[in-house]
């Protein structure tokens, strides 16, 4: 099985295991090799302990052969050679053998130490043998030895400490994945509740730890996002019951007028059928044309970016659409941004529509630039449109950008209005990473676009256009 196939449990208890075990045997290791390092200088000073003894005899003359014994605790083979390089005495157990060693320490130096490794001692294997030089009428060399030692010097130590390392081993990895599974118990939990959530109850939310760690921001992060999901549901089922309110309404109107036509079809004015039929089909075009927009917008699409001219945009609109309030212009010249053209003058006619619908008899449309905003560092282009109407209450102004939202419970339609103009305008705000909002104003609805422009020279302009009132 692969391993990030395996569980997290598993995972963390198998590195943990690893890493512990890991450092079990390093220790192990370090410990038994200081061991063996302590000991092995604890026999090197024994034997040259021995050699001493056998060195002080040569010193003194009383040299025999075979050496003579030595005390109990002492027992190591020595060889004594003359200044010719014969051997002159050994003890007991190296008697009649070569020389079990070629060294001689080096001057001014009287002792060296070397491991030797061949069959000249009885044990066989390797030795640590010491070699020391006396002076008496020639160099002398006494060398002594003693069996190396193994690695793990003490078998009893090392059973120790494999079945320590085995058992730390096993009780850190136990700990590990009962830790692990105590700290993941709260993601089976939301896990768990998770899988019980559906389409038809959002309202349920995720356990929320008590301990504020990784696993308590994760589930305040899912309820956060349960929540938008439930808003985001919410608002597509809303929108989908207005999307067919507003194409039931006109497509109802055109079904009763054909079907009236249709049971007195020789007394039907042609000319008057098509000019009661055509407002419900207009209206059914805007629903309809709206919607593509708003999808097309929720889709991504491009926005090709142009220079373009807001004051010249905003006369352009006015001389475009038939106006039915008198529209005061109050514009700076050459304020220029970046954007698609297209959508601009599409935001700007729906909220000149918008104030067209709402005004009482007159709609002021104000051009300006303005300093001060952090957010654009070359200044930003200030579009107002003001209407002289009702207004729209302080705590109803974020509902106006909501799609097909109306500020009346009764739903009726509002002078031709479909509830989709504001929130296109605003995306297409946000679109040319901009923003629209309302703001405070004595009398009426102030609407506000802010756009990101370079700052450029300009003269503020006042121009009025009238239309009659319908």
């Amino acid at each position: 099985m692969k391993l990030e196939n395996c569980s997290i449990r598993a995972r963390v208890a198998l590195f943990v295991t690893v890493a512990v075990s890991m450092l079990c045997i390093a220790f192990s290791i370090v410990l038994l090799f200081a061991l063996n390092k302590m000991a092995t200088g604890n026999l090197t000073k024994e034997v040259m302990a021995v050699g001493e003894l056998t060195a002080y005899d040569v010193d003194h003359g009383r040299l025999v052969n075979p050496l003579p014994p030595i005390p109990q605790n002492l027992i190591r083979p020595v060889q004594v050679v003359d200044p010719q390089g014969h051997v002159v005495a050994a003890t007991r157990d190296l008697q009649h053998r070569p020389l079990m060693a070629h060294f001689t320490p080096k001057s001014p130096r009287r002792v060296a130490t070397a491991v030797v490794c061949n069959s000249v001692l009885p044990s066989g294997g390797c030795h640590i043998v010491v070699a020391q030089q006396v002076y008496r009428d020639g160099d002398w060399t006494v060398y002594s030895a003693a069996p190396t030692l193994p690695f793990f010097v003490y078998p009893g130590l090392a059973a120790l400490l494999v079945a320590g390392t085995s058992l730390f081993t096993g009780a850190v990895a136990y700990g590990a994945r009962h830790t692990a599974s105590s700290s993941l118990r709260p993601v089976d939990a939301i896990r768990a509740q998770l899988d019980h959530i559906r389409s038809t109850n959002l309202g349920r939310r995720v356990p929320v730890p008590k301990v504020k760690d990784e696993i308590y921001r994760l589930a305040r992060s899912v309820n956060e996002t349960l929540d938008r999901l439930e808003h985001m549901l919410e608002q597509q089922r809303r929108f989908c019951a207005d999307a067919s309110h507003e194409l039931r309404t006109p497509i109802t109107a055109i079904r009763v007028q054909l079907e009236d036509a249709l049971l007195a079809a020789e007394d039907v004015d042609l000319s008057k059928l098509c000019d009661d039929v055509l407002p419900s089909v207009e209206r059914l075009q805007s629903i309809t044309t709206g919607l593509l927009t708003l999808t097309r917008f929720d889709a991504g699409a491009s926005c090709p970016r142009q220079p373009v001219d807001l004051a010249e945009l905003v006369a352009l609109e006015l001389k475009s659409h038939q106006v039915s309030r008198r529209v005061v212009l109050q514009l700076t010249p050459g304020v220029i941004v970046n954007g698609d053209r297209a959508q601009l003058r599409q935001l700007l006619c729906n909220l000149i529509q918008n104030a067209q619908r709402h005004a009482s008899s007159t709609v002021t449309v104000t051009l300006r630039r303005e300093d001060g905003d952090a957010r654009f560092a070359k200044g930003v282009a200030a579009l107002e449109v003001l209407d002289d109407g009702a207004g729209i209450a302080l705590d109803q102004r974020e509902m106006v950008f909501q799609r097909f939202a109306r500020l009346d419970s009764a739903r009726s339609r509002d002078a031709g209005g479909i509830g989709l103009g504001l929130p296109i305008a605003r995306l297409i705000a946000e679109r040319h990473e901009g923003t629209l909002t309302i703001r405070d104003s004595d009398q009426g609805a102030c609407f506000v676009v802010r756009l990101p422009l370079d700052p450029q020279p300009g003269v503020a302009v006042t121009m009025e256009t009238d239309a009659p009132a319908t």
